[in-house]
């Protein structure tokens, strides 16, 4: 099978560029339910070869493109399912522990869209094959409490290597994800190793943020402070989701670049999607991400400052603090009294209340009256009877309500113990335990997400709910670790 295939200057291709007019056919014919199927095919000679034969026998049909297809790549397999009927015969922490052997992966070489990954590492479950960013933070969490330091070791080193390597960590490890990066934790990463002062770590550190304050991620705010956003540097479809990226353009009133770079942008926010990035919550074609400033982002690139600078690397701290003081202009709310994303078209910062409200107080910029302010607002509006909800907005997105997530509910419980609220912290960790046990209980699967409104598995979305799952495993273990007493009780 033919490797990954790279430029002249050596960075690798996505199939999209790659194949050109041949995987457009064929994911715009929809010979597969999930275009990420396509995107991740394995070419079984010479890409080019593959992409002269199509020209010279054009199959114009779905079926001939189909034949076609069959003869040239080698599919993924489908995810398994771990699902099964009745009480499980182990209980959740067994089962956790269990999974991470089936999540692990070992190196993996170059293949089709796949980069080539040199350490040990795991895998989110489902239609998610490959490493992703800001998911292996908290898988890591779970890791750590599993007695399993030295595959929290090797994933440190991978993610340090893969910024040494491209400039940034990407999304993923696909060459269709190199263009993008991922909310930046990998300073949290480094927090969970036993290396913190390793200069290695920390010029990968001071790398990545590099990275986000050059190019499109940059914005300028108002009084010339600066403050950031996600972006993407391409803007055509998405390889792992193009027919559902070519019918979202066709319906918006706008250039169909502007839209896709937006879609992609939102992809690096890893909330994709949400009522966030949308002007109309009820309609994917306005969706405008590059057009917001985002409060979680913001808070993110605090605490990657505020550590490069107790690890001494000059001009940190007022960055960090210049940071902290924009923040407290552009993304506070006072009216309603809590942290949230600045609208740049309409010059005002958004009355919506999310999730994100909390990523100042998790990462130290928010001062404590503030901070009471935000946990009461949290306390009003996202405390569900299964955990914490994503927003208020029931839009059909999955990073919205009625679902959860896992790396929410575990920023939630830091921010809430950072700042004097213990209790709070247990509760909304004994509810999200509650609903990940109650669905184990009943199927015996781990999700990505879940209703925590109604209980069960969440939904919306371009995709179906996908098992394994390593956030889910990661954060729920760790929160029983922290919790157990309380849990119990």
């Amino acid at each position: 099978m033919a490797s990954t295939t790279s430029t002249n200057g050596g960075r690798p291709v996505p199939p999209a560029q790659l194949y050109g007019a041949l995987f457009a056919a064929v994911q715009e014919a929809g010979l597969f339910a999930d275009s990420k199927t396509f995107a991740d095919a394995v070419p079984l000679r010479d890409p080019a070869a593959i992409v002269a034969a199509y020209a010279r026998e054009a199959p114009g049909d779905a079926e001939a493109l189909r034949h076609f297809v069959a003869a040239n790549f080698a599919l993924p397999e489908e995810p398994a399912t771990a699902a099964r009927p009745g009480a499980p015969a182990t209980t959740l922490a067994e089962e956790i522990a269990a999974r991470w052997s089936r999540l692990e992966r070992g190196p993996v070489a170059a293949s089709g869209s796949a980069l080539a990954v040199s350490q040990r590492h795991v895998v989110p479950g489902g239609r998610f094959r490959e490493l992703y960013y800001w998911d292996s933070y908290f898988t890591m969490l779970g890791l750590a409490r599993d007695s399993r330091q030295d595959l929290v070791e090797e994933m440190v080193d991978l993610f340090a290597g893969l910024i040494e390597q491209f400039g940034h960590v990407p999304n993923g490890t696909r060459t269709y994800y190199l263009s993008r990066s991922q909310p930046p934790v990998f300073y949290l990463m480094v927090g969970l190793s036993q290396r913190q002062g390793d200069p290695r770590l920390i010029a990968a550190m001071r790398r990545e943020h590099a990275y986000w304050m050059t190019g499109g991620r940059v914005v300028r705010m108002p009084d010339d402070s600066l403050l950031n956003r996600f972006w993407d540097d391409r803007d055509g479809p998405r390889d792992e989701s193009w027919a559902e990226d070519v019918a979202t353009a066709r319906l918006a009133p706008r250039p169909a670049n502007a839209v896709w770079r937006d879609i992609r942008a939102g992809a690096e926010s890893g909330w994709d999607f949400s009522s966030r990035w949308l002007a109309d919550a009820g309609d994917i074609a306005t969706i405008r991400t590059t057009r917001v400033v985002p409060c979680c982002l913001n808070a993110l690139l605090h605490g990657l400052e505020s550590a490069l600078a107790e690890a001494g690397q000059a001009n940190m701290a007022l960055a960090a603090e210049r940071r902290r003081a924009a923040m407290a202009r552009y993304c506070w709310n006072g009216a309603e009294g809590f942290y949230a994303d600045w609208l740049i078209d309409a010059g005002m910062v958004s009355a919506s209340p999310t999730a994100a409200m909390l990523y100042p107080l998790f990462t130290g910029c928010a001062g404590e009256l503030r901070a009471r302010r935000t946990i009461a607002a949290a306390r009003r509006d996202l405390l569900a009877p299964g955990g914490l909800r994503t927003t208020r907005v029931a839009s059909g997105q999955q990073w919205d309500a009625p679902n959860g997530w896992a790396p929410l509910q575990w920023i939630a419980c830091e921010a809430l113990e950072r700042h004097g609220e213990p209790a709070l912290a247990a509760e909304i960790a004994r509810r999200w335990t509650a609903t990940v046990t109650r669905e184990f209980a009943a199927s015996g699967r781990l999700l990505e997400k879940y209703d925590v409104e109604s209980g069960g598995g969440g939904g919306g979305g371009e995709y179906g709910v996908q098992e394994g799952f390593g956030w889910t495993n990661g954060v729920t273990r760790a929160l029983m670790a922290r919790y157990g007493q309380e849990l119990e009780a």
